[in-house]
C-alpha cells in the first residue's frame, strides 16, 4: 500500500512533504493495528521516539488522535500509554446516485461505519428527457449535514456515469444528466471540499479498503446499470479520459438488443441490470437454465470483460451488487471467461463477489476524501 505515496516527477520534495507523509503513516498504521504505544508507531513507521511524539501531539490537536489507556502489563516498569484513532475527527460526508429512485447520503467513519443516513426517493423520467434536479443532491447533503455535529472532512460523491476530473458529470443517461457541475453545485452550498466519482469506481475503492492483497483486478457494480472499476498494481487506472471502466453502454454481439437508456441497441446494461434479474427470480426463472438471465447476462458480461482481463492481465474478476442476484452469475462469467482467455501458466483467474457488498458506494466515496484530505488507505 506504499507505494501510493510515491511521489511522481520533478518536483522538489520539501520538508513539509515528508512530514505530512509521515502523518499518513500514522493515521494509517493506527488504522491497521488499533491502540498503539508511541514507542512501536515508532518501529512501524521508521522515525525516532522524539519525533514520533511531535507527530502525534500534532495528530492529537487536530482531533485526529486521542488517548487510549495504558497497555497490560507485560513486563517490569511502567505500562505503555497507548493512542488511537479519533473517530470523530475523520468523519466524511458520503453519497451514493447509484440507484436514481433511492438516493443516499451519509457520516461515515474512519472504519467505513454508517453513523447517519438520509435515503431521498427521485423520479427520473427518461423518456421526456426530464433528468434529476441537481438541486436534490444538494438538499440531501444539506439535511445530512444538518442532523451532524461533528465536522466532517468533505464530501464525496458516488455517480453513475463519466465524471471529468474538475467534478463535472459530463454524462449520466440513468440520471438524465449532462455537463452537470455536480461538485461546484455541492461545494458552493457547504463550503466543503468535495469529490466527484464514478459509482464503480467509488466501489472499487471500498473493495481496495476490505482487500488489500488485491493489485490487479476489475470490479463489475451491477445495478440498474453496469460499471467497473480497474486496478492495475494496486492503482486506479482512471483512463485518458477519465472513463476507464465505462462498460455498461459497450454494444456486446452482434444480434442487436432492447434500446438502451443512451439511445443505442444491445448495451451491455440492456442484458445484464439488477431490474433484470429481480424480475427473473420473481418469475420463478432457473438461475442456471441456458437461455435465463443470468446465464445470459454473464456471458454477455464476459465478452465485455475479456478484452480488459487479458490486455492488463488480471487476476480477478469481483462482482460487486445483492449476493443473491450476483452469485448464480460467477459460475457463467467464469466458465465463459475461460472460453475466451489463454489459461494462467501461474494462478488461475479468480471470479468472485465482492468481499462486503453493503453500502459499497458510500464507503468507497467516503474512503476517497479520507485519502484525499490525510492520505488514509
Amino acid at each position: 500500500m506504499s507505494t501510493r505515496l510515491r511521489r511522481t516527477g520533478t518536483t522538489a520534495v520539501l520538508p513539509a512533504d515528508g512530514r505530512r507523509q509521515n502523518l499518513s503513516l500514522v493515521l494509517q498504521t493506527l488504522r491497521r493495528l488499533g491502540p498503539t504505544s508511541r514507542a512501536q508507531l515508532a518501529r512501524e513507521v521508521g522515525v525516532t521516539k522524539v519525533t514520533m511524539s511531535d507527530l502525534v501531539a500534532e495528530l492529537m490537536a487536530e482531533g485526529r488522535v486521542r488517548d487510549a489507556g495504558t497497555a497490560e502489563p507485560g513486563r517490569p516498569g511502567k505500562p505503555a500509554t497507548l493512542v488511537e484513532l479519533d473517530r470523530t475527527g475523520m468523519l466524511t460526508l458520503a453519497v451514493d446516485l447509484s440507484v436514481p429512485a433511492r438516493l443516499q447520503a451519509a457520516v461515515v467513519d474512519v472504519t467505513g461505519a454508517v453513523l447517519h443516513r438520509e435515503v431521498r426517493e427521485a423520479a427520473v423520467d427518461r423518456g421526456s428527457g426530464r433528468g434529476l434536479d441537481p438541486a436534490v443532491v444538494v438538499d440531501l447533503v444539506r439535511t445530512v449535514l444538518a442532523a451532524t455535529p461533528d465536522a466532517v472532512l468533505g464530501v464525496g460523491v458516488g455517480t453513475p456515469g463519466l465524471v471529468g476530473p474538475d467534478g463535472t458529470v459530463r454524462t449520466a443517461p440513468n440520471l438524465g444528466w449532462a455537463d452537470v457541475r455536480l461538485r461546484d453545485l455541492v461545494a458552493e452550498a457547504t463550503g466543503l471540499p468535495v469529490l466527484v466519482l464514478n459509482d464503480s469506481v467509488a466501489a472499487t475503492q471500498a473493495e481496495l479498503s476490505a482487500s488489500p492483497e488485491s493489485h490487479d483486478m476489475v470490479l463489475v457494480q451491477v445495478g440498474r446499470g453496469v460499471g467497473c472499476g480497474l486496478v492495475s498494481g494496486g492503482r486506479v487506472v482512471s483512463g485518458a479520459h477519465h472513463a476507464a471502466g465505462e462498460i455498461g453502454h459497450v454494444t456486446v454481439g452482434t444480434d442487436g438488443g432492447e434500446r438502451c437508456s443512451c439511445g443505442r441497441e444491445g448495451c451491455l446494461e440492456t442484458w445484464l441490470s439488477i431490474p433484470r434479474l429481480r424480475a427473473a427470480l420473481a418469475a420463478g426463472e432457473d438461475p442456471g437454465a441456458a437461455e435465463g438471465v443470468a446465464s445470459v447476462g454473464g456471458h454477455r458480461l464476459a465478452v465485455a470483460l475479456a478484452p480488459l482481463v487479458a490486455a492488463l492481465d488480471l487476476s480477478e474478476v469481483v462482482l460487486a451488487g445483492p449476493a443473491e442476484l450476483l452469485e448464480p452469475l460467477v459460475p457463467v462469467v467464469a466458465r465463459s471467461l475461460a472460453d475466451r482467455l489463454l489459461p494462467s501458466l501461474d494462478t488461475p483467474l479468480t471470479v468472485r463477489l465482492a468481499t462486503t457488498p453493503e453500502d459499497i458506494v458510500l464507503r468507497g466515496a467516503a474512503a476517497s476524501v479520507l485519502w484525499d484530505r490525510l492520505g488514509v488507505v
